[in-house]
């Protein structure tokens, strides 16, 4: 998506060899109508797909899959949460993600009866590195008899290998904006 990548050049920023900071358009601050062009072109890259409900974590997920969802026939938009609350305390799949731009690990948690035997589910995120959040919601959704239709990410960052992690494991992924390497806070796409 060339304007995405314009934007990426024009309004974020390079830090070290592996960080790109887009706080600015799209998990700080979201430039709305910019999403709405995103939202169009996941709509457009998974067209062939019966898409039953979408699956992000929150928070930087929950407007890119919102975003999306009026797109593709307003499926059901569920997000993994990172803690517990406490309405919860039974009936819910889990997986742990573990966030090398934050170096945390992260517990996320949906409730079983968002994730339903049967449905196809759309994973949609904001940045695609090492595949760790995908992989634990792809696990999530297979736990509950589902099926992951597909793997969105608005930025990928090619050289971290979790797209390619997750299409050996089958996976259909989609990137808006594919990052070769960053060196010097120069960013190269692929």
């Amino acid at each position: 998506m060339e304007d995405l990548k314009k934007k990426i050049l024009e309004e974020g920023t390079a830090i070290g060899k592996d960080i790109v900071k887009v706080d600015g358009f799209l998990n700080h601050q979201i430039d709305a109508r910019f999403l709405e062009k995103i939202g169009r072109e996941f709509a457009s890259r998974f067209r062939d797909l019966k898409i039953d409900r979408i699956l992000t974590v929150e928070a930087s997920g929950i407007a890119i899959a919102v975003g999306t969802a009026p797109f593709i026939g307003y499926p059901p938009v569920v997000f993994a949460k990172k803690a517990a609350p406490n309405t919860m305390k039974e009936g819910f799949y889990e997986a742990q993600a573990k966030s090398f731009t934050k170096g945390t690990v992260s517990r996320l948690i949906v409730s079983e009866k968002y994730l339903n035997e049967g449905e196809n589910v759309l994973i949609l995120d904001d940045f695609l590195a090492y595949g760790e959040a995908s992989m634990a919601l792809a696990e999530m959704i297979i736990k509950s008899g589902g099926k992951v239709a597909g793997i969105g990410a608005v930025i990928e960052k090619s050289f971290q290998g979790g797209a390619d992690k997750l299409r050996e494991k089958g996976y259909r992924v989609e990137s808006l904006a594919q990052i070769e390497k960053i060196e010097d806070g120069v960013i190269t796409f692929k």
